[in-house]
């Protein structure tokens, strides 16, 4: 299966994030996206943050109530290898007439209160990077801006 983009999501704050069928990236972040909390979220170091559909559904299969957007992902990606998609990463997703867009993991997420809707017995902490390696949402900057829709082509580079 060829990688792609599976659900853009934004929300004018908060969670869930509700489903858009394309979205601006922008250095910023990505457009019509706004975060409550900015200590925690946003800012150019984590522009957009991003989630594997592949743990989504093993998590819905341990009968948490997770779906894409819910656990405050912008961009949830379905078929990479997500081990892989970890911090110095830089993928490229399939841009609307122009270069690819290209971001670059910075970081893990930290689970947060906000997102324990998601979880059976409201533990965020299922998707902690430090007990569950490999399943944690990530953040990333924008290198490369651009237009995306939902089905894009997403790649990590060099590979």
């Amino acid at each position: 299966m060829t990688a792609r983009v599976h659900q853009i999501s934004v929300s004018d704050g908060g969670v869930p994030k509700r489903a858009v069928a394309r979205a601006r990236i922008a250095t910023s972040g990505v457009e019509g996206d706004r975060q409550r909390d900015t200590r925690h979220h946003g800012g150019p170091e984590r522009a957009v943050c991003l989630f594997s559909m592949e743990v989504i559904r093993r998590l819905r299969a341990e009968g948490h109530p997770i779906v894409p957007g819910s656990a405050g992902e912008n961009l949830t990606i379905e078929g990479l290898d997500w081990a892989r998609v970890a911090p110095g990463a830089v993928l490229e997703i399939d841009a609307d007439g122009s270069a690819p867009v290209a971001l670059e993991v910075v970081s893990y997420t930290r689970p947060c209160s906000t997102i324990r809707d998601s979880f059976a017995g409201l533990d965020s902490n299922r998707i902690l990077q430090d007990t569950h390696p490999g399943e944690s949402r990530v953040y990333a900057r924008v290198v490369r801006e651009g237009t995306i829709a939902v089905g894009a082509g997403v790649r990590l580079a060099g590979s």
